[in-house]
C-alpha cells in the first residue's frame, strides 16, 4: 500500500479500480495470481495488490489515471515469458495484464499491415498473416504464448531479424496509454511519415515504463513460396562468417535466419531432447542452422542454394551439409535450434548472457570470452548459440560436473563481468534483445553512457512524473 493512504482509502481505490474492469477483469486471489507473479527463470518472485486485465483502451486509461491520482505502482505484463525480470511487481503494486485485449482490429492485405491490441498471442499474428497471403516475420521460441505488446516493450529479436529486423521495424504505428491515463492514438500505417519526433520508437524497448502500449499497426510482407533449410557442420567460426557472406551473396540477401549452434550445445540438445539428433556421424565444432526464402515456386532457390553450399565446401568452408527434404525435416533441424535452452537445464546452474557485437567480431568475442571465463570458472562449460546473422550470441555458461549448482550460481556477476567488459571492448551492447528489466539496471548504469542515463531519466520524469509505471525495471 502506498505510504501515503491509510486503509480506508486504499480499499476504496481497490473498489474504484473493480469497478472499472469488472469480475472477469480482477484477480486478487493468491493462488489465482501465481502464474502472473512468478518469473519462468525462477530468479524473481513477485507479489501484487491484484491482477487487473482491462479489455478495452479506455479501461487502461481509467485504470492508469486512478493509480496515479494515488501513485499507486503498476507493473503492465503480457505474456510473461521475459528473461530479465521486467514483468515482477512488489507487494504495494498492481500487476496490470494486457491479456483480454486480444483483438485484431485490421489487416489490409494491399498496404501490408496488421493491426492488433497488445494481448494477441504472437503465434496467432503470424497465422493471421498466412490466411491472408502475407507473413509476419517476428519469430521465437516463446510465440505459442508471448504477446505482441511485450515484443514491442522489449524490442524482440528472435530468428528472422537477420533478414527483416527487430520488432522496432515491424511497427509503424502504436496506441499507447501515457502514466495519467491520456491516450496517445499513433496507429499510423505510413512508413513515411517526418511530422516531428518519432514518439514510437520511444516506447518501443521502454518496458512498458514510460506508458502501456495497447495497440499496434504491425508491417507485413510477401508470403514465400520457397523456404530452403540446412544444417551445416563448420570447423572454425570463421568459416562460419564466410559461408554466411557466400550466402547472402548469392541470394541477394534472402537469407532469413542464420543460428549457431556449438558442439557442446548440440551434444546437451540430444543427450536430453526426445527426438533431437544431429545429421552428422560426428558433431563438428560448430553447426550453422540456415535458412533462405524467396520467390512464388517451391524449390526455385534450391538450385541456387545447393550450387552456393557446394562453392563453400570446395573452398574449405564447410565440412559437410544436410539439406532439408521435406517441411517435416526442416523443422526437426529448427527443433534441434530451438530445444538448447531446455537441454541446458538437465546439465545444471547456467549463467546467462544475451549480447551482440559487430558480426565481423563474434569470432574474436567467443575465443576471447571462452578463453576468460575457462580460466576464471574452472570446469564451467562454455555453451555459446543463437543469431550468428545479426551477432546476437547467447553465451551460456553451464556449470562444471558434479557442481554445486547454487555455488556456481553464485559466480552470476563475476562472470557477467568479464563476459560484457569483453563485449564493451569489441562495440557491444550486453543486452542484444531480452531488455533491461530488473537483473541487468547495474550493467546499464556500467556500460550506458552518463549523458544517456541522464537522457533517459529525464524522459521517465517527463512522461511519468509519479514513477507509477513498472517502478525498478530500466532505471
Amino acid at each position: 500500500m502506498p505510504s501515503a493512504m491509510n486503509d480506508q482509502r486504499f480499499e476504496s481505490v481497490l473498489a474504484e479500480l473493480r469497478a472499472v474492469v469488472g469480475p472477469a477483469g480482477w484477480i486478487d486471489d493468491p493462488a489465482a495470481m501465481t502464474p502472473y507473479v512468478e518469473e519462468q527463470r525462477g530468479r524473481y518472485r513477485g507479489a501484487a495488490v491484484a491482477v487487473i486485465a482491462p479489455a478495452s483502451t479506455d479501461e487502461v486509461s481509467r485504470v492508469l489515471a486512478h493509480c496515479n491520482a494515488v501513485r499507486l505502482g503498476v507493473v503492465p505484463q503480457g505474456g510473461n515469458t521475459g528473461l530479465c525480470g521486467g514483468a515482477v511487481a512488489g507487494a504495494d503494486q498492481v500487476i496490470l495484464s494486457l491479456r483480454r485485449m486480444n483483438h485484431i482490429r485490421a489487416l489490409d492485405a494491399r498496404n501490408r499491415t496488421l493491426t492488433a491490441e497488445a494481448g494477441c498471442i504472437l503465434a496467432e499474428l503470424q497465422r493471421a498473416a498466412a490466411e491472408a497471403g502475407r507473413l509476419f516475420p517476428l519469430s521465437l521460441a516463446a510465440e505459442g504464448s508471448c504477446q505482441i505488446g511485450g515484443n514491442l516493450a522489449t524490442n524482440a529479436g528472435g530468428t528472422n531479424a537477420l533478414r527483416y529486423g527487430v520488432a522496432r521495424d515491424l511497427a509503424l504505428g502504436l496506441e499507447v496509454v501515457l502514466a495519467d491515463g491520456t491516450v496517445w492514438n499513433g496507429l499510423s500505417a505510413l512508413k513515411k511519415d517526418n511530422t516531428g519526433y518519432d514518439l514510437r520508437d520511444l516506447f518501443v524497448g521502454s518496458e512498458g515504463t514510460l506508458g502501456v502500449i495497447t495497440a499496434a499497426t504491425l508491417r507485413l510482407f510477401p508470403q514465400p513460396g520457397d523456404v530452403q533449410t540446412a544444417l551445416l557442420a563448420v570447423g572454425d567460426i570463421d568459416d562460419a562468417l564466410a559461408v554466411l557472406d557466400r550466402l547472402q551473396q548469392a541470394s541477394d540477401g534472402r537469407v532469413n535466419a542464420c543460428e549457431l549452434m556449438s558442439d557442446r550445445s548440440v551434444a546437451f540438445t540430444t543427450r536430453h531432447v526426445a527426438g533431437c539428433r544431429a545429421p552428422f556421424a560426428t558433431l563438428p565444432p560448430w553447426m550453422l542452422l540456415v535458412e533462405v526464402s524467396g520467390g512464388r515456386i517451391v524449390d526455385e532457390l534450391r538450385p541456387l542454394f545447393e550450387a552456393t553450399l557446394a562453392e563453400a565446401l570446395e573452398a574449405g568452408e564447410l565440412l559437410d551439409a544436410a539439406l532439408a527434404e521435406s517441411q517435416a525435416q526442416a523443422q526437426a533441424f529448427w527443433r534441434l535450434r530451438e530445444s538448447i535452452p531446455e537441454a541446458q537445464k538437465h546439465e545444471g546452474g547456467s549463467i546467462k548472457h544475451d549480447v551482440s557485437v559487430p558480426v565481423s567480431a563474434v569470432p574474436e568475442f567467443l575465443r576471447r570470452a571462452g578463453a576468460a571465463v575457462e580460466s576464471a570458472l574452472p570446469g564451467a562449460r562454455v555453451c555459446p548459440f543463437g543469431h550468428l546473422g545479426d551477432g546476437n550470441i547467447h553465451f551460456n555458461v553451464s556449470q562444471p560436473q558434479g557442481a554445486d549448482r547454487e555455488t556456481f550460481l553464485g559466480e552470476w556477476e563475476r562472470c557477467n563481468r568479464i563476459v560484457h567488459d569483453i563485449v564493451a571492448e569489441l562495440g557491444g551492447s550486453f543486452s542484444a534483445e531480452h531488455g533491461i528489466g530488473r537483473l541487468k539496471r547495474d550493467e546499464l548504469l556500467r556500460y550506458k553512457p552518463a549523458v544517456a542515463v541522464q537522457a533517459m531519466r529525464r524522459i521517465k520524469q517527463a512522461l511519468d512524473p509519479n514513477g507509477i509505471l513498472n517502478p525498478g525495471a530500466l532505471l
